[in-house]
């Protein structure tokens, strides 16, 4: 699952989650994360994937579809991790913002954090990933380890990012609706433009 709940592969699982999340329809009651947390991933998921001419990304039920995952799929060292970062980006945004509880958290207050902590050179990156590594190595030992504070929020921000993309992209709404979608493939056309096939859309399946 790379970095805990960030890359989420296509599985049989992930995808039935994401579906049953889609059919209970846009009101949840998180399990795994406390309400005010899941009123702030709401805000956050939405901040990635806003309203356009194109659903956000609460609105095709994916800080549902996080907090299932969370709970259903991450192995609990994965979830003590991700339950570390998010604390760690959530003291940020109320130390900036001065407020005093998750639930008092708007987007506004947010949004600079989360992009202060996906603006990172690809070299600090790097050293971000080997960070991460090395602390998940010594927590699956039994071992005490710390990880910085702008890791952890690295961590948890792109993480988040790649799962809201991803349940995105593979709800049924986007795919059908929004995604260029073609349940029973036609002609190969090896090198054709791509403006021309779709109008611009990238393929759903």
């Amino acid at each position: 699952m790379g970095l805990t709940f960030g890359y989420a592969v296509a599985t049989p699982t992930l995808i039935s989650i994401l579906q049953s999340c889609q059919q209970q329809g846009p009101e949840w009651t998180p399990v795994y994360l406390s309400p005010d947390e899941g009123q702030g991933i709401t805000y956050l998921v939405d901040l990635i994937i806003p309203k356009t001419d194109t659903p956000s990304a609460s609105e095709v039920q994916i800080p549902m579809f996080i907090d299932k995952f969370i709970d259903e799929v991450a192995e609990p060292e994965d979830q003590d991790f991700m339950r570390m970062a998010m604390g760690k980006f959530f003291d940020k945004a109320l130390a900036d913002s001065g407020k005093q509880t998750i639930g008092d958290l708007e987007p506004e207050d947010l949004e600079p954090v989360l992009a202060s902590s996906l603006n990172h050179t690809p070299e600090d990156q790097t050293e971000m990933y080997k960070s991460i590594s090395s602390y998940q190595e010594a927590i699956g030992k039994g071992q005490t380890a710390e990880l910085d504070e702008a890791t952890s929020r690295f961590a948890f921000a792109n993480n988040l990012r790649g799962i809201t993309i991803w349940g995105y992209k593979t709800s049924e709404n986007v795919g059908e609706q929004v995604l260029a979608y073609l349940p029973v493939p036609g002609e190969y056309i090896p090198c054709g433009d791509l403006n021309e096939l779709t109008g611009g859309k990238a393929w759903s399946l």
